[in-house]
């Protein structure tokens, strides 16, 4: 069980990172570009999409009613926002497949401020 340091230190980070409100976030994942973005397993719905999801059921929660369950999805957010942040490529990423797997996980890196 995580201590309320290790929680409100994870809640700092997730809500700097996903940069999403839940309505954008619900948005981009009913587009097709994001649906084709990450890894799929076995032809079905990718990592990234189903984190999605999860964020957005997140992000509508109070801070109060988050789970331990909740908390462990929201460091796996923060290390895969921190990790795939570091491998941006060169170039314009507007449309780029780096920045689509991005937004699946709540973070769109041309966001204002991100």
């Amino acid at each position: 069980m995580p201590s309320d340091d290790d929680r409100r230190e994870t809640w700092d980070d997730f809500r700097e990172l996903v940069n999403m409100t839940p309505s954008e976030l619900e948005k981009w994942l009913a587009s097709d570009a994001s649906q084709e973005a990450g890894q799929h397993k076995d032809g079905g719905e990718s990592t990234g999409h189903a984190s999605g999801r999860r964020i957005v059921s997140i992000l509508r929660k109070k801070k109060g009613d988050l789970s331990d369950e909740d908390y462990a999805h929201m460091r796996k957010v923060i290390g895969y926002i921190r990790r795939h942040s570091a491998q941006r490529p060169s170039g314009d990423v507007e449309d780029s497949r780096w920045r689509h797997s991005l937004m699946n996980w709540g973070h769109d890196p041309l966001a204002k401020g991100a």
